[in-house]
């Protein structure tokens, strides 16, 4: 087993922390915010992930997995550094990799051993070169022997960088790690390809080896290459509502060719999270830098971008105004499953919604609280916001209704309810979660996307 340091205790870093302890590896996951790492060692998770909680509690037990703000001890003589820091989008499209740099910095001022860096973060084609070269120019004993007073001294210190990006889906983040599909490394040397490859021969899983650069591109890839999904579907949903098709039957219909597959076919108001609206703007992005236009990636971005507020523009063309109007939201995170808001749904109408006056009755399970850091409850500007603690409450007496995201809790309010309890039962689906046939039977005035 191997002795292994985690830079970053997010999404990333943590899920990825805590399955190394769970196959049995010696693992301390480093953090700069000294109360995030108490509370992680006091057994609570600070993100919302299925199953997180209970294989920190039982890893941090066994005594395989710790958490520190000290990066040079945990650094210092680890066997292998895995990177899994933020990589924010900038407003030209391209990444942030400034905490990238920061830590590879504090590696190389820090290991007194050999050590391989794996940067599980998702980075531009290239960049971990630029990180490898970056740690050998901050390598005090870079080439020559090292004379400090550590266990390392008197030895020449090997430093490689090596790609593992995740695949990993917020909400199935441990499942999708634990059981992933296959693990992409990328390297340059049998030296580092092996490394990785004993670190993760106890997952049992299938590895794809290949060069760094082609382990970067494969996450764009893919991940771009279920946006593009996403969208196709959208638009052609979008056209089935002015030719009179359902998008659900014409999904279904897809599903049964191999070539196509089912997954990613449902039509709704766009994607949203830490992934998908970062990575094709990113992968758009680096195209320009290279002279060429990925012409398909950018159909994606438009078109995601113009379904995210396709029912707040229908409801104004139903509507005269939202001014004084009580307006029921459920869902708030991007997805079920989750507390995060990157890129929600929520994020395009609320504000849409509050500059109307309209008066906002709020329903989330996970997703309030991070919510109301950026709407606090109450007067936001010209319109109000009011939290509560169930649908069937924000849907009563509401004028309209909103659902974004397509939580259970949700999903389980039927029909009826909506006739019986709104003011005006007036709803947009934005998550095609009803039958229209019920919704008509019951008496709503119902608005998916393309049906």
């Amino acid at each position: 087993m191997y002795k292994i340091a985690v830079a970053g205790t997010g999404y990333v870093g943590l899920v990825a922390g805590v399955c190394f302890a769970e196959v049995g590896h010696q693992v301390t996951c480093v953090d700069i915010d000294e109360n995030k790492v108490k509370l992680m060692k006091s057994g609570v998770s600070p993100i919302y992930e299925a199953d997180l909680e209970e294989l920190m509690q039982k890893n941090y037990a066994a005594g395989r997995l710790d958490y520190t703000t000290d990066y040079k001890q945990a650094y210092r003589d680890a066997d292998a550094i895995f990177i899994g820091v933020g990589t924010p989008e900038q407003p030209d499209g391209s990444a942030n990799l400034s905490y990238i740099a920061t830590v590879a910095r504090q590696i190389a001022e820090t290991i007194e051993r050999d050590c391989l860096v794996v940067v599980k973060s998702t980075v531009p084609v290239g960049t971990n070169d630029k990180v490898e070269q970056f740690i050998h120019d901050f390598l005090p004993h870079d080439g020559e022997e090292y004379t400090g007073n550590g266990s390392g001294a008197g030895k020449k210190i090997r430093v490689e960088v090596a790609s593992n990006p995740e695949f990993l889906a917020q909400g199935s983040a441990v499942r999708d790690t634990l059981y992933a599909a296959r693990i992409i490394i990328g390297t340059e040397s049998k030296w580092a390809e092996d490394i990785l490859m004993k670190i993760y021969e106890p997952f049992n899983l299938p590895v794809v080896s290949v060069s760094r650069r082609s382990a970067e591109m494969i996450k764009y890839a893919s991940n771009d290459f279920l946006a593009l999904k996403i969208s196709y579907m959208n638009d052609i949903a979008n056209l089935c509502e002015l030719v009179g098709a359902d998008i659900q039957d014409v999904a279904q219909g897809m599903s049964y060719d191999e070539r196509i597959g089912s997954r990613f076919l449902n039509a709704g108001i766009g994607y949203g999270g830490s992934c998908f609206p970062k990575d094709t703007k990113a992968l758009e992005y680096l195209a320009k830098q290279h002279g060429y236009e990925l012409k398909t990636v950018k159909a994606a971005i438009d078109v995601n971008k113009s379904q995210k507020t396709l029912l707040f523009r229908k409801a104004c063309k139903r509507l005269i105004t939202f001014n004084g109007l009580k307006v029921a939201v459920l869902g708030l995170t991007f997805k079920p499953g989750t507390d995060d808001l990157r890129e929600a749904a929520s994020l395009e109408n609320i504000p849409l919604l509050l500059e109307q006056g309209a008066d906002i009755y709020a329903y989330d399970p996970v997703g309030q609280e991070n919510f109301s850091k950026l709407y606090p409850q109450g007067q936001n500007g010209k319109g109000s916001i009011r939290y509560v603690e169930s649908a069937e409450a924000a849907l009563d007496g509401a004028n309209v209704c909103f659902i974004f995201t397509e939580w259970k809790e949700i999903k389980v309010v039927q029909p009826d309810f909506f006739k019986k309890n709104m003011r005006t039962p007036l709803v947009y689906d934005g998550r095609n979660i009803y039958s229209v046939e019920e919704m008509k039977n019951a008496g709503v005035e119902y608005y998916s996307v393309g049906r």
